[in-house]
């Protein structure tokens, strides 16, 4: 039977060590949680290094944020080729391994901790697997569009340890020669941060910065978040067009945040500043980044989300956020009946948030999480066997 080998683990008497790998916003606010637990539990030894537009000063440095929240921050690394193009994306690859490789030898974990799709967490991960380092991934099995979808398959072959956040996720892990022991578990730590949310909302977090109309946070407004899908590099432009041509018709009070730094992103802000220079943009305002708290509770109590950010699709769900999904960035991904699927074309796009308005929230729901995971996770990261040497599974042996 094919199971983990070649076990290894931390000397005795020293907590087992953990280095949690951030490298955007969003990654931080699925795995504050998780470092919480981890920090908590007495024999894990927290490290933490942040990298990708987590130190970047354009994206307002959130790795001020995660120091902030109290949690030591042990490297910076900077890896972003700047330019947004396919080219710009693979040359970072390169040269996070190398900066990666750097610093986790420098470090020397027990465990490496990555989430979900980013390529610089595959940076990371194909380092520490060519350095025999014990990988646990949180999120893999997921179906989305992009080169995520490649990304998030590739560190899960890496990856010696799993916590998929659906039953779903999990069957494809095993169908992908996954061990079933290598499974710690299934739920998205997001839904922790949503569980114990505090969803008042002080109008200072919204118009205390970025620029714009100021928003009455207290009657109903679209959030609105427009990645590029990189596997269509070249179209984004226009796609972002379509949404603000959209919004445009709809003319409801907006929170428009900035995207992120893959390829195509500076195509999309473009859009962004000619539709502010030419268009009467006086119901929208724009911010480049929230906390992982204030992120949620933005999205908690806008009246629709309108875009392609995986968070529309897992932590509006345990929000009861309406959300008008927009092109092939999350195709495929679950989602509960709060996400409406359309196509960027701007007569779809304002139906459907028009739709999704008159609806109004919906129930909680517990797709991707119970609110519960991070404790669980922890603990199996204390519990489980570390092992070098993988092996595909052979899925009919128990």
């Amino acid at each position: 039977m094919a199971e983990p080998t070649d076990t290894t683990g931390s000397p005795s008497g020293r907590p087992r060590r953990v280095c949690v790998i951030l490298v955007d916003r969003a990654n931080y606010g699925r795995l504050k949680p998780v470092m919480e637990a981890i920090r908590d539990q007495p024999g894990l030894e927290l490290q933490v290094i942040c990298s990708g537009t987590m130190v970047l000063e354009r994206f307002d440095q959130p790795v001020r944020v995660v120091e902030r929240d109290g949690f030591r921050v042990d490297s910076q690394i900077h890896v972003e080729l700047e330019g947004s193009t396919p080219v710009t994306m693979a040359k970072s690859v390169g040269f996070g391994v190398i900066e990666f490789a750097s610093e986790l030898q420098r470090l020397a974990p027990d465990l490496l901790l990555v989430i979900g799709d980013r390529y610089e967490a595959l940076s990371a991960t194909l380092a520490a697997a060519y350095m025999n380092l014990c990988i646990v991934h949180v999120q893999g099995g997921e179906v989305s569009g992009s080169i995520d979808e490649s990304a998030r398959h590739a560190i899960t072959k890496l990856a010696h340890f799993h916590y998929p956040s659906t039953a779903r996720a999990r069957e494809y892990l095993l169908r992908m020669g996954e061990h079933p022991r290598s499974i710690l578990g299934v739920g998205c730590p997001s839904s922790d941060l949503a569980r114990r949310l505090d969803r008042s909302l002080d109008p200072a977090i919204v118009n205390g910065r970025g620029s714009g109309a100021t928003l009455d946070v207290d009657e109903p407004f679209l959030l609105v978040l427009f990645h590029p899908t990189t596997t269509e590099f070249g179209g984004e432009k226009r796609q972002m067009e379509e949404v603000l041509a959209a919004l445009d018709q709809v003319r409801r009070p907006t929170l428009l945040l900035w995207p992120n730094i893959d390829a195509g992103a500076d195509h999309i802000s473009k859009a962004i500043r000619e539709f502010r220079d030419l268009a009467d943009a006086s119901f929208m305002r724009t911010l480049t980044n929230l906390t992982p708290e204030n992120y949620l509770k933005v999205l908690a109590r806008a009246a629709c989300a309108v875009g392609n950010s995986s968070s529309f699709v897992r932590d509006a769900g345990f929000l009861g956020t309406p959300v008008v999904l927009v092109g092939n960035r999350q195709r495929g991904r679950e989602a509960d009946v709060h996400v409406t699927r359309v196509s960027p074309h701007r007569h779809e796009i304002a139906a459907a948030i028009e739709a999704q308005l008159a609806h109004g929230p919906y129930a909680p729901s517990t797709l991707y999480g119970d609110g519960h995971v991070s404790e669980r996770l922890a603990r199996g990261l204390l519990d489980l066997e570390p092992y070098v040497q993988k092996h595909l599974s052979y899925l009919e042996e128990p």
